[in-house]
């Protein structure tokens, strides 16, 4: 799949949408375990979901020593632009627990970069109960 067929693909799933809105919501690079705590679901989901957003040209993907972080692609494209402020402002009314979540997530920082793996408070929680 080339061209819009792969970004329209990445864009059908509600779990790609609610990483997306984290990346648009912050401007800025999210660590994998950020998103893992912030969306409280397995890592292995979360990383192949962010696959297919790569796979669709809406986000980069860097390492930093362990950690691997994502940001949107900076394309300069009317229709990019547009896509993404259309998203961030519908995404943001969707998902705002999401938002909540990475917020106290990304407090953990140290000098603005991850500095522990998926925290274990966060992912215990789920819809405000204990996870066996």
């Amino acid at each position: 799949m080339t061209g819009y067929g792969a970004l329209f693909k990445a864009l059908g799933d509600e779990v790609r949408l609610r990483l997306l809105n984290l990346l648009l919501q912050t401007g800025e690079k999210v660590y994998v375990c950020e998103m893992v705590d912030a969306l409280q679901l397995p890592q292995y989901q979360v990383s192949r979901q962010l696959s297919l957003l790569k796979k669709g040209g809406l986000v980069l993907s860097t390492r930093s020593t362990t950690w691997i972080g994502y940001e949107l692609t900076q394309n300069d494209s009317h229709f990019m632009k547009e896509l993404f402020s259309s998203l961030k402002k519908e995404l943001s009314r969707a998902f705002p627990q999401d938002l909540k979540n990475l917020k106290e997530r990304l407090a953990l920082r140290s000098k603005g970069v991850c500095v522990l793996g998926c925290s274990k408070e966060m992912g215990k929680k789920k819809n405000n109960r204990e996870v066996p």
